[in-house]
């Protein structure tokens, strides 16, 4: 069997479905049926998807999974968002490493930065 493709091989517009078969009972379905946003995905994106789920949405797993940059992670999971027609807030900003955690808590202890300041950075702004 071959996957069910979602666009034209020919002029990548959306497929659409006219037929449905049941192989247990011979039973057939005509008509116009919409494949659903996954199939919108490319197979790239779908491998994605799929990795995404086993790693329970935890881009670090995904990152380690790949061998890729948590970054680029993002950036594909930002990609696949879009390809399902959604919007994704460009705003959001990186993960802390552990490092820069360590660093903002030192801080933090010795005074040099209010705990506003602190928390600010946890969340992932400069500093």
């Amino acid at each position: 069997m071959y996957p069910v493709i979602g666009r034209c091989p020919v002029c990548e517009h959306t497929l659409e479905v006219t037929r449905l078969y049941c192989r247990h009972c011979d039973t057939a379905l005509e008509g116009h049926f919409d494949l659903g946003r996954f199939y919108e995905l490319s197979p790239e994106q779908l491998r994605f998807v799929e990795i995404f789920v086993r790693c329970q949405g935890k881009l670090n797993r995904v990152q380690e999974e790949l061998g890729l940059s948590y970054p680029t992670v993002r950036s594909r999971l930002h990609d696949v968002i879009r390809a399902l027609g959604y919007e994704v807030d460009e705003e959001e900003e990186s993960p802390v490493t552990a490092e820069t955690r360590q660093a903002v808590l030192a801080a933090l202890a010795t005074g040099e930065i209010s705990a506003e300041e602190a928390a600010r950075r946890l969340r992932g702004g400069a500093g």
